[in-house]
């Protein structure tokens, strides 16, 4: 989501990336060192990850780190005494540090809806924000996205298809859309049966075959939940329907999205599984720079497939469509039933499938609100975990050892 705003940026720009410690965090550390003329890490956050924090830091000397785990602070305080880096603790001080003038792009890596708030303040702060977060359009994309306009605030997707999408739609501003459409991968479990289904375990559904992620995005990416996020997400970034969203399965992972106009011209972005290409491009945006990222030979990968999303099976792709079209605070009723599901998965209390079910029933038992406010939101969120956690621990027996 681009507002015209006249990029003018220092020769370095600062950036902020909330998450360090996550996939998307490190592999921006790793575009920030290849560039050092460019960026420079101004600000590193992490959840509870104390050592790979600290290590870090000790790497790029940020002017500001900061632990949500306010257990953590004074290891990592000690740890960076002889460094010019002032340490922080707790989530209230991500919320008010993304609003410092020096910082240039805030990075939001984030895991989840813990996104939100900082991502808003940033904008608020008239920040340009490198969106990795989805969880942040999703639950509250009308909200954000006015935001963003009343700001003048670039949001600039770090997701490789909603980059790919953003790559495709370069100088093509004055022509109309008539749908994009999202690849997804398929995930560990492509063209399996629900029958199959009612055995895998975490360590089946972590094996993803094509990128390397965290363990949240890697359970929601075989589930098929991770792509309707972005659906949800792309709705937002671009301004479609959810008539004008198409999702494919190409399990080659090389065509990372596609636009196609009222003309009916497709222009696809490609290149080989890499998100440190999206993340580099968020941060250059409107150039770009040369790198030595390996590249894609057309002989290396000679067929390119696609499949219809399977939506009987992976029933999450379905419901995040219902919810694209419901509206109001139900995407943030499915984005907080689906933390609670993947997390009860990841700890062995739910199945793999249950997880539709808890995510569908909160649909129908959380209340609806149509123009939901901020706080809405927050009480949604904070509702719906809990009918979630307390449905999980009714479930039958069976169910949690099938």
């Amino acid at each position: 989501m681009i507002n015209n705003k006249t990029i003018q940026y220092t020769a370095v720009k600062n950036i902020a990336i909330l998450g360090s410690t996550g996939s998307i965090g490190t592999q921006t550390l790793e575009v920030i060192k290849d560039n050092p003329g460019l960026f420079r890490a101004f600000m590193l956050t992490a959840h509870s990850n104390a050592e790979l924090l600290i290590k870090q830091a000790l790497e790029f000397v940020p002017r500001y780190v900061i632990i949500c785990d306010e257990s953590k602070y004074q290891q990592i305080k000690e740890a960076l005494s002889h460094l010019p880096v002032t340490v922080l603790a707790g989530y209230e001080s991500i919320k008010e540090m993304v609003t410092l003038p020096d910082i240039h792009i805030v990075l939001t890596a984030m895991v989840g809806f813990a996104g939100l708030e900082p991502t808003i303040n940033a904008i608020k702060a008239g920040k340009d924000i490198a969106l990795a977060n989805k969880e942040t359009l999703v639950v509250a994309g009308e909200l954000v996205t006015t935001l963003a306009k009343e700001n003048k605030v670039n949001i600039l997707p770090v997701d490789s298809e909603h980059s790919a999408i953003f790559q495709c739609l370069a100088g093509e501003h004055h022509n109309t859309i008539e749908k994009i459409i999202l690849t997804a991968s398929g995930g560990p479990f492509r063209g399996k049966t629900r029958d199959f289904l009612t055995t895998v375990k975490r360590e089946h559904a972590l094996k993803h075959p094509n990128w390397v992620m965290g363990a949240k995005i890697t359970i929601d990416s075989a589930s098929l939940m991770n792509k309707g996020l972005e659906v949800i997400e792309a709705k937002w970034l671009f301004g479609l329907e959810s008539n004008q969203i198409e999702v494919i399965v190409h399990p080659q992972s090389i065509i990372h999205s596609m636009v196609q106009f009222e003309d009916g011209s497709i222009k696809a972005q490609m290149g080989l599984p890499d998100m440190k290409l999206p993340i580099q491009y968020a941060l250059t945006y409107p150039g770009r720079v040369k790198n030595k990222f390996k590249r894609f030979n057309f002989t290396d990968h000679p067929n390119l497939t696609f499949e219809k999303a399977d939506i009987q099976t992976f029933r999450n792709l379905g419901l995040a469509f219902t919810a694209l079209d419901k509206g109001g605070n139900m995407p943030c009723i499915i984005n907080a039933a689906n933390e609670i599901a993947v997390a009860a998965f990841l700890n062995n209390q739910t199945t793999f499938l249950a997880m539709s079910d808890i995510i569908e029933t909160c649909m129908h038992k959380i209340d609806y609100i149509k123009n939901p406010s901020l706080n809405d939101y927050l009480n949604t969120d904070k509702e719906t975990r809990i009918f979630a956690q307390n449905l999980i621990k009714q479930m039958p027996l069976k169910a949690l050892q099938s």
